[in-house]
């Protein structure tokens, strides 16, 4: 059983809630991560751009700063909560291969689309960030995966800690990373261990809040004022400065982006009860490629950036360029992963079908609706 004594459910006419916010997720945070890198160039043209669309820029980045460590928190719930006996050769073949390979792949395209601009085609360029590739990423959305794929020699690790029937020593790491984070918040540095240990909590706290029923309202409340005071702490310092700076406010690692994550993720469980069964359909069609639009969103981004297009009304802008870039991405992933020989580039996610494979390999089992075009039976 482990933490919080969870037992599976069947599958009727409508996805169930413990599976389906999964989903609900990968899409909103997809949706974040994009908006993240829309507003890029917003942060360091302060006095060339009206200091509303500056402010409004930073206001946006400061609200999707969860985006990333609830991709981790996903990671977590599926991972550790996992009760069949672990076997590394299925997990680097089927988890860790199926990220780590398109990933080194879209980083050797994208070190050549860096060397690409309007006026000419730099190869120095596209060389030396081949060469940096070991410990640097080739483009800006790319170096996600140096602190992600990591986290995935931690999940042999944690997964006995999460199942233990005792969950004592699962709530003294996940305290301790917790108090980590408050003195990350405070400048404190971990050194070289810092990514691993600070983003590797978040696998703790997603199979936690995947698991257990905890108090939404305080949970959101408190998200919430971490949220006011992560605006206005990185608001009011760049205005007075008059420079982009966020104090490390707007880390990933730090405890005021832990706590709207949380909320972020309850808030989604919270309503995934309310989506009606067609609506979730959809959204899980489409939550099956949040790793491509991932992938290739900035693809549609270069235009933007080299072309420096930072139109007034940015409040408005970076909403609108947002959901255009995601929509493209969509289509571009769902384009690629219809033809054999690229499939493989943009990997997949289907939820469903991950249960159905667990509950045909029970001696009783209920068949469970594929999603369209899976190939998992």
């Amino acid at each position: 059983m482990g933490l919080g004594g969870e037992k599976r459910k069947e599958y009727g006419g409508k996805m169930k809630k413990n599976i389906f916010y999964i989903e609900l997720l990968r899409v909103v945070a997809a949706v974040a991560v994009i908006a993240i890198h829309v507003l890029g160039p917003y942060r360091y043209i302060n006095g060339q751009i009206p200091l509303s669309d500056w402010v409004s820029a930073i206001a946006i980045n400061g609200a999707s700063r969860w985006a990333v460590p609830v991709f981790i928190m996903i990671t977590g719930a599926l991972l550790l909560s996992d009760t069949r006996p672990f076997s590394p050769h299925y997990f680097v073949r089927r988890r860790l291969m199926k990220v780590l390979v398109p990933f080194l792949v879209w980083s050797v395209f994208y070190a050549f689309l860096a060397g690409l601009s309007l006026q000419n085609v730099n190869w120095t360029e596209s060389v030396q960030r081949l060469t940096s590739l070991p410990y640097e990423e080739t483009y800006y959305h790319l170096g996600f995966f140096y602190y992600f794929i990591p986290l995935y020699f931690l999940v042999p690790i944690l997964r006995p800690v999460v199942q233990r029937d005792d969950p004592a020593l699962f709530y003294t790491l996940l305290g301790c990373w917790l108090i980590l984070c408050t003195a990350r918040l405070m400048g404190v540095s971990l050194g070289l261990v810092e990514d691993l240990v600070l983003y590797g909590g978040y696998l703790l706290l997603g199979v936690m809040l995947h698991r257990q029923k905890l108090p939404v309202r305080i949970l959101l409340f408190v998200g919430l004022l971490a949220l006011v005071a992560t605006e206005y702490t990185a608001i009011s310092g760049s205005v007075s400065k008059g420079a982009y700076t966020s104090a490390g406010w707007f880390s990933y690692k730090t405890v005021n982006t832990v706590l709207i994550a949380a909320a972020v993720f309850v808030l989604c469980q919270q309503w995934a009860e309310k989506v009606s069964a067609p609506v979730q359909r959809k959204i899980a069609a489409v939550s099956r490629h949040s790793l491509g639009i991932y992938l290739v969103h900035p693809l549609f981004l270069w235009p933007v950036r080299e072309l420096a297009f930072t139109p007034s009304m940015a409040w408005l802008f970076i909403p609108l360029m947002t959901l255009a870039v995601f929509g493209a991405s969509y289509l571009a992933s769902v384009a690629l992963s219809r033809w054999r020989l690229t499939a493989w580039l943009v990997p997949d996610h289907c939820t469903r079908c991950s249960l159905a494979k667990w509950i045909k390999s029970r001696p009783r089992y209920v068949r469970v609706p594929q999603s369209p075009g899976c190939r998992a039976w």
